[in-house]
């Protein structure tokens, strides 16, 4: 079993930046692909971005690459999101997750664990 719990979600104007942090217990988490989804009102749930077990290989949802990118501290079982150039379409609950993989999936359906998620609003 993984718990994680998202932080650092809030309010910031377009062309801003903000930082989701992620952190997960349990299980051993450098053995957890982990990745971010977000769900905007009316929307499915879309892939973000996702990191290997150690950080060697990343992938992006094409509408964030350039201007988000994920890491992971596998030391202190957390993994981040910084977020550059914000734009109002970007507004969405961001969640953690956590798949029992090798590599990044853009597959929800892939991942065992899940956050509660955290808010990011984007004002135009």
């Amino acid at each position: 079993q993984v718990q994680l719990v998202e932080s650092g979600g809030g309010l910031v104007q377009a062309g801003g930046s903000l930082r989701l942090s992620c952190a997960a217990s349990g299980r051993t988490f450098s053995t957890f692909t982990m990745g971010w989804f977000r769900q905007a009102p009316g929307n499915v749930r879309e892939f973000v971005a996702a990191i290997s077990w150690f950080g060697g290989t990343t992938d992006y949802a094409a509408s964030v690459k350039g201007r988000f990118t994920i890491s992971r501290d596998n030391a202190k079982n957390t993994v981040a999101l910084q977020m550059n150039n914000l734009k109002p379409e970007d507004t969405a609950i961001y969640y953690c997750a956590a798949a029992a993989a090798r590599l990044p999936s853009v597959d929800a359906g892939l991942y065992d664990y899940w956050g509660q998620g955290t808010q990011v609003t984007v004002a135009s």
